[in-house]
């Protein structure tokens, strides 16, 4: 009787030292306003960090990430979502500190991610030179794009600064001097006068592959903006796909296994596993069913808001911008009809308004079978709640970031 009496004690005792989630997070969790943040983790190859586009404070938690990831070198490369000969010009930025070249290049960015168009993303850019300017040279920060190629501004641009040396190019000096009317649509989706010059290019590239390939310093580049360009013709391939694949060009030319490397998108692309077995794969998800990374070595940060507002269109007359609207609370995931499961106890722990939650410790409560985070509640339309019951939140994201009282963005148009 006595051995028995012992049996329950024990069990009640273990059960009653259990941690609940509420527990954990307020023993997980970490300002990211305070001037000594350090981001907790630096054992990993990749690390993503994304929330629905368009809130100012959205920027400040990236920046505040980078400052801590810069500083001691642990990542080499950032990849926020623009294609590589976008991301060729950001560097340029970098260096030189253009403002106007920055102001053209965001602007630019809004034919990819119009809620990217902002001064607050402009500003973020100013404040990641100040960043990088302070690194010793072996450890500041060089830009990459695995995006697709959704305007041709940059790319152009990158194409005549490949190959200026290169006058006798028939087709090079067809694309200068396109450029040199004011009046060209450069939107890729336009099958206009840009459409047909790049496509003659490529189609002369391929025609004389060697040629074009020995008067270029770095073929492989070369060979993956002429791949890019092909797909913009016709979009003949899905998004997540070619970013898997672009990453995997990539990898060949600038050795991810063996540098670190940091990623600004949308959150969807950061989700590691698919929301139940017939669920479409994520750029993240791809590079672990592939053996590209292991789940370990991929960090998923995934920002969610409360009190917030996004920027959500732009609006315009006859051509010409007029004003913009904005959202709160349907359209960021923080609203009565429209909410993550589990979102209030991140709401219940939060210590500022840009708070930082670490979920994959040993023995996380956020192992357990349940969709926090991911699950989200809809009470006028079809939720993914059959996809993704059962599924842990551990199997998506390793950090959450509660963003509060965040102003929607501003768009660029309206700078002064």
């Amino acid at each position: 009787m006595n051995k028995l009496f012992l049996v329950i004690i024990a069990f009640i005792s273990l059960q009653s030292c259990k941690q609940t989630k509420v527990d954990y997070l307020k023993n997980n969790r970490f300002d990211i306003n305070a001037s000594n943040f350090n981001f907790p983790q630096k054992d990993f190859k990749m690390i993503g960090f994304g929330a629905y586009h368009g809130s100012a404070k959205t920027e400040d938690v990236e920046l505040k990430f980078l400052e801590s990831l810069t500083k001691d070198g642990t990542i080499e490369y950032y990849l926020p979502e623009v294609d590589y000969s976008t991301a060729f010009y950001y560097n340029k930025f970098l260096k030189t500190g253009d403002t106007i070249l920055l102001k053209e290049l965001v602007f630019h960015n809004g034919y990819h991610t119009a809620q990217e168009r902002t001064i607050q993303f402009y500003n973020k850019w100013k404040k990641l030179k100040q960043i990088n300017d302070k690194l010793p040279k072996e450890n500041k920060i060089k830009v990459l794009g695995i995006e697709w190629v959704v305007g041709y501004t940059y790319t152009i641009k990158h194409l005549l600064e490949i190959f200026k040396d290169n006058k006798e190019l028939n087709t090079v000096n067809d694309i200068k001097n396109m450029m040199a009317l004011d009046t060209v649509n450069l939107y890729s989706g336009h099958r206009g006068l840009a459409h047909k010059t790049l496509k003659n290019f490529v189609s002369d590239y391929n025609s004389n592959k060697e040629m074009y390939l020995n008067k270029v310093k770095k073929p492989d580049e070369l060979e993956y903006i002429i791949k890019n360009l092909n797909h913009s013709f016709d979009k003949n391939i899905e998004r997540e796909k070619l970013i898997y694949e672009n990453y995997l060009d990539l990898n060949k030319i600038y050795d991810f296994k063996n540098n670190k490397q940091f990623f600004r998108v949308g959150f969807f692309h950061l989700e590691k596993s698919r929301q139940g077995k017939e669920g479409y794969a994520s750029l993240f998800t791809r590079l672990i069913e592939n053996n590209i990374h292991t789940d370990k070595e991929i960090l998923s940060v995934i920002g969610f808001f409360m009190d917030s507002h996004v920027v959500w269109d732009e609006i315009y007359e006859k051509g010409k911008y007029k004003s913009y609207t904005t959202e709160g609370g349907f359209g960021i995931g923080d609203y009565e009809k429209e909410y993550f499961r589990g979102i209030q106890l991140l709401k219940d722990a939060k210590i500022s308004d840009k708070t930082l939650f670490r979920l994959n410790l040993k023995n996380s409560p956020y192992a357990n079978k349940e969709p926090d985070l991911i699950e989200v509640i809809l009470q006028d339309k079809k939720s993914n709640t059959e996809a993704v019951k059962g599924m842990a939140t551990l199997k998506f994201l390793d950090y959450a970031v509660l963003i509060s009282n965040s102003k929607a963005s501003i768009p660029i148009q309206e700078m002064k």
